[in-house]
């Protein structure tokens, strides 16, 4: 009779490998590099594929045993909210404006990174790769749905949530991480995984999602909080992917270095951009702040970034290009930003309001050198006007950056009285810049900028030819219902209502 041998537990690194790697095989009649023609032309080389590190080695099961167990956790804590009126919890309507930003410009951000991830995740050559594209990929799109699940509960109470889809489209703000996402995957997928895996995922996700976060548990936004505990595991995974694929591409040949850092370049300076709407957020839009766009950048941009930066040094890479202009504009771009957004916000779907004395008091210290010299003067100019009975509202079209396409409303390096704009000539048309930085991107790949979809020439275009009624249908906005001051508004006057008669009934 056989003795029955009991085989050994395999570890989680043979089990990794039996389940992803193992499930690669070598093509027989076809060459690879026509099965993986995006892997090359880039100018990347890569010599052994085997060498890249899966840093977390999670299983395809262990994956869905994790997901599914923070599913049940987040939809009974998203269906206790709605049933217990949460739309009520929140300290102000007025903070509602940061969740409707958040809804239109980064959830579909989220969607659009799904897709490029299961691009990539072909176009990769490598297994180990492969497999964790796929997890972002799944990632990705659970991250877009759940924030979607979490907000769709004020849609039903509050004006503006109605059409972000439309917004991402169509409105001229949300066209900054738009352009963002949709130039990452126009690239190849080396820069792909560049653009969102390191320079989004590493290096600037803790300047979204950690104040955001924050900030929703302050102001008392259960359903937001629970959405961003439930991708914090994932995004531990997506920014040391991104860190891990930065250093096979630099450890595989010393010829990938240059290319690298150009990405390196071009990325922190899209991403540092377009987080200045996360800016405007963080010091103006939250009834009750947690800290300063500038505090934010200090830590996780300048002391988080440096040392990142500091370690990747040894492969012979230096600081982003800009570092030094972008850790100076920390000081201005969240004022300048807002000022921009409250004198176009007949054109949003969102509502904007001249800061309190109480709120100007608090920017006054958290900006000490900045904000009562250059800011605070406009806005008591603006609410002069306001009290006056004729509000500031800037009818004019926005100039918008060719690159960012963000409104070119900052200000030159080390002099914040000089409004900042550039131009480029190109085949006999004029480009316009907001910054060194966006016109230096431009400058290495104008072929492709000068394709991009501006929003501000389609109130000209078909369908709307200029007329603004038409524009705002063509949007999704109802004009004085989505937008405007907040201070007069439905929305105003619905949770000022609401509150009262929860006070009373209690």
């Amino acid at each position: 009779m056989d003795m029955q041998v009991k085989q050994p537990k395999l570890g989680i690194k043979e089990r990794y490998s039996l389940l992803t790697r193992d499930l690669g095989w070598e093509p027989s009649y076809q060459a690879k590099e026509k099965i993986f023609p995006y892997t090359h032309y880039e100018g990347i080389k890569i010599h052994d594929w085997d060498k890249w590190e899966d840093p977390f080695r999670l299983t395809m099961d262990a994956y869905w045993k994790y997901q599914a167990e923070k599913e049940r956790k987040f939809y009974a804590i998203i269906d206790a909210h709605a049933q217990n009126n949460g739309h009520l919890n929140i300290t102000d309507g007025r903070y509602l404006t940061a969740i409707k930003l958040f809804l239109q410009a980064i959830s579909p951000g989220e969607y659009a990174a799904h897709k490029g991830f299961a691009r990539i995740g072909r176009e990769f050559e490598g297994v180990g790769t492969q497999v964790a594209c796929q997890m972002q990929s799944l990632d990705e799109i659970r991250h877009a749905q759940t924030q979607i699940h979490a907000m769709s509960n004020y849609n039903k109470f509050y004006n503006g949530f109605h059409s972000f889809a439309d917004a991402r489209d169509r409105i001229w703000y949300t066209s900054v991480p738009r352009s963002f996402f949709d130039d990452a995957m126009s690239g190849g997928p080396f820069e792909f995984i560049t653009a969102i895996g390191f320079a989004f995922e590493y290096v600037l996700t803790n300047l979204l999602f950690v104040p955001f976060m924050s900030g929703a548990a302050y102001n008392g936004d259960m359903a937001t909080v629970t959405f961003g505990f439930s991708a914090q595991s994932d995004e531990a995974r997506h920014m040391t992917l991104g860190l891990e694929c930065i250093k096979f591409m630099l450890e595989q040949d010393p010829d990938n270095l240059p290319i690298v850092q150009k990405w390196l370049d071009k990325w922190f300076w899209r991403g540092m951009r377009m987080l200045t709407l996360v800016g405007a957020m963080m010091d103006y839009m939250l009834p009750k702040r947690v800290m300063s766009w500038k505090e934010a950048w200090q830590v996780y941009g300048v002391e988080n970034g440096g040392a990142l930066f500091n370690d990747l040094a040894r492969y012979g890479v230096r600081v982003p290009k800009g570092w030094d202009v972008a850790n100076e504009a920390a000081e201005h771009v969240s004022h300048q930003l807002m000022l921009g957004l409250y004198q176009w916000c007949f054109g949003t779907s969102f509502h904007a309001w001249i800061p309190s004395e109480e709120d100007m008091a608090w920017l006054s210290e958290k900006y000490p050198d900045t904000f009562d010299r250059y800011y605070r003067p406009r806005w008591d100019h603006i609410r002069k006007m306001a009290e006056a009975g004729t509000p500031y509202q800037n009818l004019g079209l926005a100039q918008l950056c060719n690159t960012c396409q963000l409104p070119a409303v900052f200000t030159e390096p080390g002099d914040p009285t000089t409004h900042c704009h550039r131009e480029v000539e190109f085949e006999g048309e004029t480009y316009h810049f907001c910054s060194d930085g966006c016109r230096d991107i431009f400058l290495e790949e104008p072929q492709k900028y000068v394709q991009s979809w501006l929003p501000m020439p389609q109130l000209f275009a078909e369908p709307n030819f200029g007329d603004v009624g038409k524009w705002m249908e063509w949007v999704g906005l109802k004009p004085g219902v989505d937008n405007g001051d907040y201070h007069g508004s439905q929305d105003e006057a619905s949770f000022e209502a609401w509150k009262k008669h929860q006070s009373a009934t209690a």
